[in-house]
């Protein structure tokens, strides 16, 4: 890097999560933070509005010069890509991302040529909104950062990626394998979101209207998804997700026989069990992402 050159994070593709990165990175470290994005639309929002340091459609012309980047498309687009600028990634950099499966986009990383470093993650943050236009720089405060390293990630890389998470405000950084990673959150995300457009798809949805109780919307408050992201996050996530969900089916057909058995004694059992599962769940004590 020649004298008085800036350190360069490249982060590519400014919907919710890249454009609140690109906003909450400014500063870090002295790096120049440029985004990428191809719709034209969208850099003339982030121009105006300061999301990063400046921002492109060009990102053949600032990959070489990249000392991090930050995929933040749809997984198939991370993929898409990976293998159309594999060659452009400067030897010794970290690419980085933010998408919410990791087994399959850790494999797809595999065609980054030797010296060029790859760390999943996954910041624990989001709104039901997409696109930049509802981007914010306090996005990450106090949320969790997922890493999935390599075995030959560099413990150079690791730490920047611990102080990065810092900077943008994560409460702490934890540490995993894709597999684990996938399971997790097919438990505590996408089934989440198969349960709010299920309730969605009832015929008392619209009948209902006005009568909502907090309980209702909370539950439904993802449901107005997006469409093409999440096809994409459960399509490549569907092992651990069917796994989660056969297991959902089964404690659901449980409260169903208790309830059709007509015996509030069983039914109040099983509540009892549930309810008290929750409570533990939510004691103070050691976070499992400390």
């Amino acid at each position: 890097m020649a004298e008085g050159e800036r350190k360069r994070i490249v982060v590519v593709g400014l919907g919710l999560i890249g454009g609140s990165l690109a906003l909450a990175l400014k500063g870090f470290e002295g790096y120049e933070i440029v985004g990428v994005d191809v719709s034209q639309p969208t850099l003339r929002f982030a121009a105006e509005h300061g999301v990063g340091d400046r921002v492109t459609e060009d990102a053949a012309a600032v990959l070489p010069g990249a000392d991090v980047v930050v995929l933040a498309l749809h997984p198939r687009g991370i993929l898409r890509f990976l293998e159309e600028h594999r060659a452009r990634f400067k030897q010794g950099c970290l690419v980085t991302d933010v998408c919410g499966v990791k087994s399959a986009v850790m494999e797809g990383a595999g065609v980054l040529p030797e010296g060029v470093d790859f760390i999943g993650c996954h910041p624990m943050a989001g709104t039901e909104f997409s696109g930049i236009e509802h981007a914010f720089a306090e996005m990450f405060q106090g949320s969790h950062l997922i890493l999935t390293p390599r075995e030959s990630s560099t413990p150079e890389h690791v730490a920047l990626m611990e102080r990065l998470g810092a900077y943008i405000g994560c409460r702490d950084v934890y540490k995993t394998t894709p597999e684990e990673h996938d399971a997790m959150i097919a438990y505590t995300s996408q089934v989440m979101h198969i349960i709010a457009v299920s309730v969605c798809d009832d015929p008392m949805l619209f009948a209902c209207r006005g009568f909502e109780g907090s309980s209702f919307r909370g539950c439904t408050r993802v449901a107005a998804l997006d469409v093409g992201l999440w096809t994409e996050l459960f399509s490549l996530n569907r092992p651990a997700l069917l796994t989660v969900l056969d297991r959902l089916m089964e404690n659901l057909g449980a409260y169903r026989e208790a309830l059709a058995s007509g015996d509030s004694g069983k039914l109040a059992e099983k509540l009892a069990y549930s309810a008290a599962r929750k409570r533990e769940m939510d004691l103070p004590g050691p976070d499992l992402l400390q």
